[in-house]
Formats: structure tokens, sequence, C-alpha cells
């Protein structure tokens, strides 16, 4: 093993396996590589976001086969974080190999993770981490199941189908859903090509749920608003919207 890592930064690692068996096995190869600290451990991708926003670990060792949130809808959580940390996936399935670097990950260890192969992955996140490999990688396969909101030192996951409406404010988006709202530190834009499906633009600073539209109403000043199933107000449709809306509530 070339030595030199024991000087600088150590390198924080979050390993997330909902196998405890996994998480010890990766935990004593740890043990033995130079300039790494174990900051966290998580049994699944929820607990794997919480840990990532309380400790901003350098790198996550993620298993992609878990309940819940999988390793693969995590790490493309994990590509919004500012800092983003790196991501190298742990496996016992090599079909997954194409969707992992979809999710922008740095590397791929086949269970049972060899030492030797751990070093060299830990390399190349040293190499991420020193800025000469970032990018603007975004990644793609699979519509998440949840937004994420990061909060003062935690995050709150939102299941999107609980997710009202979208409302662009300055460089934030709120996000209006069954338990109250939130911000995303994530552009309307990006939202809206991500789950055109669900949501449909009313405004060009809001997005709505479509199973929300109840029906439009055009006020005494010939303004077109959006009814919402639960919806505390309605909210303004814009003109170049409107026809487009029409047949979208028409077809609901």
């Amino acid at each position: 093993m070339p030595g030199g890592h024991e000087d600088g930064p150590r390198l924080k690692i979050i390993i997330a396996d909902d196998e405890p068996l996994a998480r010890e096995r990766l935990r004593d190869l740890l043990a033995e590589q130079p300039g790494v600290q174990v900051v966290a451990e998580a049994g699944d991708g929820r607990e794997a976001l919480h840990a990532c926003a309380e400790h901003d670990p350098d790198l996550v060792l993620l298993d992609i086969a878990m309940p819940g949130i999988d390793g693969l809808e995590a790490a493309r959580h994990l590509a919004a974080f500012d800092p983003r940390p790196a991501v190298v996936f742990c496996t016992a399935y090599d079909a997954h190999a194409l969707s992992a670097f979809d999710a922008a990950a740095i590397d791929y260890l086949l269970k049972p993770v060899r030492a030797e192969r751990l070093a060299a992955a830990l390399e190349r996140v040293r190499t991420f981490a020193a800025g000469r490999e970032r990018d603007a990688a975004q990644p793609s396969g699979r519509l998440r199941t949840h937004l994420c909101a990061r909060m003062r030192g935690s995050l709150r996951l939102i299941p999107i189908e609980d997710v009202h409406y979208l409302q662009a404010d300055e460089k934030y988006v709120v996000v209006h859903h069954a338990r109250g709202e939130d911000l995303l530190e994530e552009s309307l834009k990006s939202l809206e090509e991500e789950f055109g499906d669900r949501f449909v633009r009313i405004h060009r600073n809001c997005l709505v749920a479509r199973h929300e539209l109840v029906e439009l109403k055009r006020g005494p000043d010939g303004h077109v608003h959006a009814i919402l199933r639960h919806g505390k107000q309605p909210l303004e449709v814009s003109r170049r919207c409107v026809t487009g809306l029409k047949e979208t509530v028409k077809h609901l």
C-alpha cells in the first residue's frame, strides 16, 4: 500500500447496506486502509441520506438493493448535494453496473469486496475529492420516488405522490405537500423535465400535480385560476397555459 494519506485530511465515509454482516466486512476492510474514517452507518437509502446531511461525508459506500429508497435513488439525491459526496456502489449483482454509472458513481465494487479493489476505489475518490474529476454529470434512469428538501443539518424526504404543487421562489422551489411546505434546491425546469407526466405547468413559476386539478375558473377580472383538490387558495393560470390546461382538465 502506498503511504502518504495519514498526513492529509481523512476521508469521511458512510457505509450504507441493509445487511449488518456486509457493513461489518466493509468496516474491517476500511480499518486496514490509511487516511479514512467511518463517520456513520445506515441500513437503507433513507438513513443514508439523513446521515449524509448530518456528516457531510467525502464518500458513501452504497449497497444497491435496499428496502424503501434503494441505492440508485439515494445516489440521485446525493448528486444534488453541495458539496456532492463521491458514491461507490458495493453490490452482489453486476447487472446493475450500467445504472450505477448513470447515477454518477465513482466506482462499482462486487461483493465480496476485495481489499485491493477497495483501495483502488479510495484512490479514485481522493482524486474526485481534490476536484480533478468534478463535472456536472446529472444522474439519469428511473424517476425518483421522493423529493429531498435539505434543512440545517438534516433533510426531509417527501413522497412524490404527496406533492400538490411546486412554485418557484427566487433561487428555490417551494414544494407544497400533504404535510406542509419545504424548500428544494432544484430548478422548476429540471423538475418539469423529470416529472412531466405527473405535473402540468400552469404558470412560468408553477407546476401542479395533475391529480390535484379540479377545475379552471375565470374571475371578474378575466384572469383564470386553477382550483386544487387540496389547495388553500386558487392558483393563477398564465394566459399562454390556459388552452393546454383546459384539455388536461377535460381528460382527468
